[in-house]
């Protein structure tokens, strides 16, 4: 046996678990491709900059979790510590946002945090992204929450939870600080919580620890310091989810720990999770290009976590729908006959219908476990005397009717069983 062990706070998937992962990423590619979004394949890597700036340098995210290293051209580099960023940064890279607005993309791959690992909770996660830029339409904050909404609720999720806010923007949230920072200053905090009140205050508002959000109680509220046109906006954000019969919950306290957030605020928990009960969530980011040296260009977003996905399908028994993908399973009775079916097997799969066969010379009996294994739909059975006679057994696996049918057919019978 291997000494070697994954690295601590990996989330890593093997069979069959692996089967509710794919299941999640390829339902929500599909959803994404479904409402005109475009695929992003990003680097996991990026200059540390991007990030400190992007995401903010006071957030926890960059003081405390990132994965920062200096490669061997003396640059700082960071492990992407969410996706956002890295997304805005392609698109203005490759002048995507010169052509038709909003800018639609999605992505998907692994996010690294130097967290203290337990149940949903990782160090190395898994998350979908969908952006949308150049638009400050509030129908563009409802079309990116009635997705994630969608595709929870076509994975068979029940019991997700959506919660809601705005944060205002560059003109109404000054004053709000400024009543923040008055209430804030007189708790009793920690030098590093009272120093982190003068840089950024609503990151206060996201403290988890019992000692500080116990005296939160009274904490003024940004939507009592709305101007007329984030008021507007965000009711015109609930009046279209409510137009789709989506359910939320107003939190007026929701606060997400990324600096860029503007406006639209949104999350998404799962009751069956504990602790870890987030299992997405995003917002607007209207003045993250300017941040990161790029031109105006609003945007709206979110990060879905699949780890935790994963496992509120598996509180709520949700089965894995991406399953196997193998419709017919190849079983050889002699060497001659395992030549044939490695020819038929191959035929198969150039013909568009998933195959697997089984190897080693095994017997009936143990070729038959194995189709049982696999998942498929029917088994194609040779044996020597079945190449005399130039037929193949074809064998439904769920209710065990065996026909017999001509070698010479077996590609146009299977073909016409999943035309």
């Amino acid at each position: 046996m291997t000494t070697f062990q994954a690295p601590r706070g990996v989330s890593e998937y093997v069979p069959p678990r692996s089967a509710a992962f794919l299941a999640a990423r390829d339902a929500f590619a599909r959803a994404a491709a479904g409402a005109g979004y475009s695929y992003l394949e990003l680097p996991i890597f990026e200059d540390t900059q991007l990030f400190a700036r992007g995401v903010g340098e006071s957030t926890d995210v960059v003081t405390k979790e990132m994965y920062t290293f200096t490669d061997k051209g003396d640059r700082s580099i960071t492990l992407r510590p969410e996706i956002t960023a890295g997304a805005l940064r392609s698109v203005l890279e490759n002048n995507l946002h010169r052509g038709a607005l909003p800018v639609k993309v999605w992505a998907v791959g692994p996010v690294f945090r130097y967290e203290n690992p337990q149940a949903g909770r990782y160090r190395q996660f898994y998350q979908v992204d969908l952006e949308a830029l150049g638009s400050e339409d509030p129908a563009i904050d409802a079309e990116t929450i009635a997705l994630a909404w969608d595709y929870y609720q076509g994975l068979g999720l029940r019991q997700v939870t959506l919660h809601l806010n705005t944060l205002g923007d560059a003109e109404c949230r000054p004053a709000y600080r400024a009543a923040l920072q008055t209430f804030l200053r007189g708790l009793d905090l920690d030098e590093d919580t009272r120093k982190r009140v003068e840089i950024n205050p609503l990151r206060v508002l996201d403290d988890k620890r019992p000692e500080v959000k116990g005296q939160l109680g009274d904490a003024p509220l940004i939507t009592d310091h709305l101007c007329a046109a984030c008021k507007a906006h965000y009711d015109r954000v609930r009046e279209l989810l409510a137009d789709l019969s989506i359910p939320w919950t107003d939190n007026p306290r929701l606060v997400r720990g990324l600096d860029y957030y503007t406006r639209t605020l949104f999350e998404f928990d799962h009751p069956l999770l504990g602790a870890q009960s987030g299992i997405g969530g995003g917002g607007r980011y209207d003045g993250l290009s300017e941040t990161i040296g790029g031109p105006p260009l609003p945007g709206i977003g979110f990060g879905l976590g699949l780890d935790r996905i994963v496992l509120a399908m598996e509180a709520e028994n949700v089965p894995a729908v991406a399953g196997s993908s193998v419709k017919v399973y190849g079983v050889a009775l002699g060497d001659t006959a395992a030549r044939e079916i490695f020819r038929l097997v191959t035929a198969l799969r150039r013909a568009g219908i998933a195959a697997d066969q089984g190897f080693g010379g095994r017997s009936m009996k143990a070729g038959m476990k194995g189709a049982d294994r696999s998942g498929a739909q029917y088994a194609l059975i040779l044996g020597e005397r079945d190449i005399a006679a130039g037929t193949i057994q074809l064998k439904e696996l769920a209710t065990g009717e065996q026909t017999e049918i001509p070698l010479t057919d077996v590609i146009e019978v299977l073909k016409g069983k999943y035309a």
